[in-house]
């Protein structure tokens, strides 16, 4: 009979048994990362039964070594479908790069779709972030970003409706909110702050995001600045763990 969705390809793997004497978590890892390194992206994993009545162990010890994979972003469930082998993680390095230039440079299509674009007062906690008079018009971008036609973040945008008119008559499924500031107004990024956090997304964030409740997520919250040091933008994203990674680089500088 032919195999079901969720079954053990056993062509896939060099090793079918759990050894006796040894961690069985530790082994079905190590299982479980060459059935997901050769099966490739997006192929669906075995289910945690037939896992554990393939090699004999307790479904826990199972669902732990996939929970650790999905936090790792090896692996990702898909609502409705089960799990799957993740996508390779993009790894951002400049966030003055916009996110369109990002996924391009990394061979994929960027895309968005605009959930909002709505031009209001500042409130006293955003007039402190742009650092503008508290009542002064804000555009308030909200896109949901997409690479390859998948979602990889939920972005929120504030910019200066006031230093940049017109920004919020533009179709924003297309545009890159840097390189539409320096075409139009010769308005560069210079320097960024940013506040890396890893949390859970609500239940309305993980369904636009197309992820299971409770998934890892990365929140950048940053300010970007111009050479004069204004403030170009604040942005909070929100970026999927099992698609987005950041890389920090440090250099020490002579005294």
């Amino acid at each position: 009979m032919p195999r079901t969705r969720h079954e053990i390809d056993p062509s896939k793997l060099t090793t079918t048994e759990i050894a006796s004497g040894r961690p069985k978590g530790y082994q079905l890892r190590k299982i479980l990362e060459e059935l997901a390194d050769r099966s490739g992206p997006g192929a669906l994993m075995p289910s945690e039964r037939v896992l554990a009545d393939h090699f004999g162990i307790s479904r826990t010890t199972v669902r732990q070594e996939i929970e650790r994979m999905v936090t790792d972003g090896v692996l990702f469930r898909r609502h409705g479908h089960g799990t799957v082998v993740a996508e390779p993680t993009p790894a951002h390095t400049d966030l003055l790069t916009s996110f369109s230039r990002d996924m391009r440079a990394r061979g994929m299509t960027p895309g968005s779709r605009v959930l909002s674009a709505t031009v209001e007062p500042a409130t006293s906690r955003t007039a402190a972030r742009m650092e503008v008079d508290e009542g002064e018009p804000v555009l308030h971008l909200v896109r949901l970003r997409l690479a390859d036609g998948v979602p990889m973040a939920l972005e929120r945008t504030d910019v200066s409706a006031s230093r940049f008119p017109g920004l919020e008559l533009l179709d924003w499924a297309d545009r890159s909110l840097f390189d539409t500031i320096e075409e139009q107004w010769s308005v560069r990024p210079a320097t960024s702050d940013a506040n890396i956090q890893a949390v859970i997304a609500d239940p309305h964030d993980a369904e636009l995001l197309e992820i299971e409740p409770g998934q890892p997520c990365l929140l950048i919250a940053g300010v970007t600045r111009d050479a004069a040091g204004a403030v170009l933008e604040s942005d909070r994203s929100l970026y999927r763990g099992d698609r987005y990674e950041v890389l920090a680089r440090a250099r020490r500088t002579n005294p």
